[in-house]
């Protein structure tokens, strides 16, 4: 499949309000497995868009900013990885391991644009010592936009004007390297629910956990919908438990 120039620009333009979001935090409409539907409705496959969504989100569940420390790009990654699953005909799983470069190349542009606004330092301090509210949103406003138009320079280039060599290249590649990389592919969505695991993973949830692994496992379901319900009945579970315990204990206080 070939990317028209409506294509590209109408996923250039998506990218460029996304990361707005990014940078707000609003809607959350950054997270992979909304990006990836979306690219993949501009594309006419949503089913491709919401496989990359499922993957990419997994793959990045467990990484986020800390600090001055940018990590590798999930909107970029998601992008990517429909784009070329589409154009070279890959599974989603190669596809992902495909794109992860890109997510790299914009976690380095994101790591200059942001040594760069260190320009609007001095006259933010300005601001901020005479009480100019309006001087310091125009600061964070030019600071968005330049961010914007980042994203849609990179992501046009990468979606539509370099297609042709990305497809070359894939077409390149023997088959035992594209096998490779769909084994890959399937491997880092585990590695990154394994970090974010590690961090949230608590005793008291391990019962969950292994319900829904038995489940999902040794359970013959045609679709994830019975499993993201039981998560849903589970989590639903959780929050009122924890919130009957914090009423008591405020109960308890109380008296």
């Amino acid at each position: 499949m070939e990317i028209t120039l409506l294509q590209g620009l109408l996923i250039t333009i998506a990218v460029m309000i996304i990361s707005i979001d990014n940078a707000l935090e609003g809607f959350f409409l950054f997270r992979p497995i909304i990006v990836a539907p979306l690219v993949g409705a501009i594309l006419g496959d949503v089913k491709t868009g919401l496989m990359a969504g499922g993957l990419v989100e997994l793959a990045f569940a467990g990484v986020t900013p800390v600090g001055g420390v940018v990590p590798p790009n999930a909107i970029m990654g998601a992008v990517m990885t429909v784009v070329l699953a589409k154009t070279t005909g890959q599974s989603v799983q190669a596809a992902f391991t495909l794109a992860y470069p890109f997510a790299l190349l914009m976690q380095y542009l994101n790591s200059l644009e942001y040594t760069v606004y260190s320009v609007f330092n001095k006259p933010a301090e300005k601001y901020a010592a005479k009480g100019n509210v309006h001087g310091l949103n125009k600061l964070c406003g030019l600071g968005i936009l330049f961010n914007s138009l980042l994203y849609g320079l990179v992501c046009f280039l990468s979606v539509y004007a370099l297609q042709e060599p990305m497809s070359n290249l894939v077409n390149m590649m023997p088959a035992f390297l594209t096998n490779g990389l769909s084994v890959a592919g399937g491997i880092i969505p585990a590695v990154g629910f394994a970090m974010l695991l590690r961090v949230m993973l608590k005793p008291k949830y391990v019962p969950y956990l292994i319900a829904g692994f038995l489940f999902a496992t040794y359970i013959n379901i045609s679709n994830i919908m019975p499993v993201a319900l039981m998560g849903l009945a589970f989590g639903l579970v959780a929050y009122f438990k924890e919130d009957k315990e914090e009423g008591a204990d405020n109960n308890e206080e109380g008296i």
